[in-house]
Formats: C-alpha cells, structure tokens, sequence
C-alpha cells in the first residue's frame, strides 16, 4: 500500500499534466481515496516573472474496477498486465484570464483558487507590465480526452505518456506528453521522496491558443504579433517529498522546474523562459 500511497501524490506539478495512479489489486469493490489542502507558488502564467499564492486542493481516489480520479483528471486503467498500463483520460486544461490567475494546479491535478485578488488598475499601465495579459482574449477552461500509457522499467522505474486533444478556445489544442518517474524511495521510516522529468509537445493551435498574439491582440495590447508552430514546448523535472504524519495524514510537498522551448519560448508573452513551482498540503486517506 506503500507503492499507492505514494502515487496518490507523487506526480510533479506542473500545469496540466494529467497523472495517473498506478494499477492496485484491490478487493471487489473497494475504494482508495486521498483528500488535503494546501497552498502552492507558481508563475501566474507560462513564461512570466510575476508570481502568485494560490490555495491548493488535492484529490485522488481509485476504486478496484481501475476507475480512478486524479484531482482534475480522470481515467480507467485497462490492462491486467502489472508492467504495462494503458487507458482512456479525461483532463481538465485550465482557462487563463488578463490576470494570468485564478486557476493553479498541483502534481495530481486539483485545482485552486488564487489568494491573491485582481490587479488594481492603475492610472500609468505602464505599472502593468509584467504582472497582466491586458489586451489578450480570455481563454476558457476546456475537457480534454485522450489515452495514457505507462511502462515500468522495474517496480521502481516507469516510463510515462498521456495524449490529449480539446484545449484552446477553438476545442483544437493537442498536446503529447512523456516522461520517467523515480517511484517512493525511503528516507527513514516516516519519508519517500520521488523525482521525474518529462518534455512536452505541442499542434501548432496549442501554441498558438497559449503563446500566440493575433493581430486584433497585438492592436490592443502591450504585445507584438506573433503566430507560433508546433512542436517541443517545454521540458520539466521536479521532485516530491511525502512525510508520513500517521498511518492518515500526510504532508507532501513539491518542487518543479520548468523551461520553455521551441516557438514557445520566444513568444512576446514570455518574460522568462525557466520557472518555479512550490507547494505543499496536508493530505488524509479514507
């Protein structure tokens, strides 16, 4: 239960990456099921240097029948094989407004709301440089669909993949992401610590949705136009650290870096290519 326990919460952070538990024998009709708060730093959005607070909720159950939710995403394991895991995948893609914020997500997937309120608009917008996306269209929140596969190079190895297609305001956005996963080593009795890395591919209308500036964008905002293709987007490591409070609580808290590729990063929406983000939760098992 160990290898679960730490799954639940293992996956670094990232914006939408849709993790998956692993597969868990579990008896007919049984249910594992992880719920916490906590608070988590991050970019208020892909490329800048302003920062946000943001509460940060964590959720993950999954029942025996391989059904399992994974804060915003879900999904059904399939295969029986224990070195082999494949299945559908439902994720939620975060919406963006001229804030940047409103909307985080942690390793798992939950989403948040910001702490911190809306920019007062002052009289020089010059002031708003580097801190809001005036000017830009809003983005929706969009259902993502698609597959993940997963192989373990042993138990404590596994390679990862998730496919999905909707996000953007046109529902046209597709984006591939791979990865590798160090699973649950002990530090002691009480600590796992767990570290991946993984790089992310894109469409060109991903890109363009979440980097690109149109013309009627460019003529009302600080940006410049800018139509970027598709391809490598970014790369990422992070690193998860579970403290084990009691047989039910946990505090797990996480580190990831993030660096912008490609078209991606060198967007007019950039202000830097390479970010931070930290959180932490207290987590309690049902």
């Amino acid at each position: 239960m160990n290898k679960l326990l730490f799954l639940a919460l293992s996956a670094a952070c990232g914006t939408t990456w849709a993790q998956t538990p692993a597969t868990n024998p579990m008896p007919d009709g049984s249910r594992d099921m992880y719920v916490g708060l906590g608070v988590q730093s991050a970019p208020r959005w892909d490329g800048t240097g302003s920062r946000k607070v943001s509460a940060l909720p964590v959720l993950q159950v999954q029942w025996s029948n391989g059904l399992f939710i994974s804060g915003m995403s879900a999904g059904m394991h399939l295969a029986d094989n224990p070195t082999f895991e494949y299945g559908p995948l439902l994720a939620v893609q975060p919406g963006r407004d001229d804030a940047g914020a409103g909307q985080v997500f942690d390793g798992v997937g939950t989403v948040g709301t910001s702490l911190i309120g809306p920019v007062p608009d002052p009289i020089d917008k010059r002031n708003l440089r580097g801190t809001r996306l005036d000017g830009m269209d809003d983005i929706g929140a969009r259902l993502t669909g698609g597959v993940f596969a997963n192989y373990y190079l042993t138990p404590q190895w596994r390679l990862t993949s998730s496919v999905l297609y909707g996000a953007g305001n046109d529902h046209d956005g597709a984006r591939l992401d791979l990865g590798v996963q160090r699973l649950a080593f002990k530090l002691g009795n009480q600590h796992h610590v767990s570290v991946s890395a993984g790089i992310t591919v894109v469409n060109r209308n991903y890109n363009r949705t979440y980097f690109g500036v149109s013309l009627e964008e460019a003529s009302r905002s600080r940006f410049s136009y800018y139509q970027p293709g598709g391809g490598l987007q970014e790369a990422h490591v992070g690193v998860r650290w579970n403290w084990a409070l009691s047989p039910s609580w946990m505090l797990t808290s996480n580190l990831q870096a993030k660096g912008l590729l490609g078209n991606a990063a060198k967007s007019p929406l950039v202000e830097r290519s390479t970010n931070l983000t930290v959180s932490t939760a207290f987590a309690y098992r049902f």
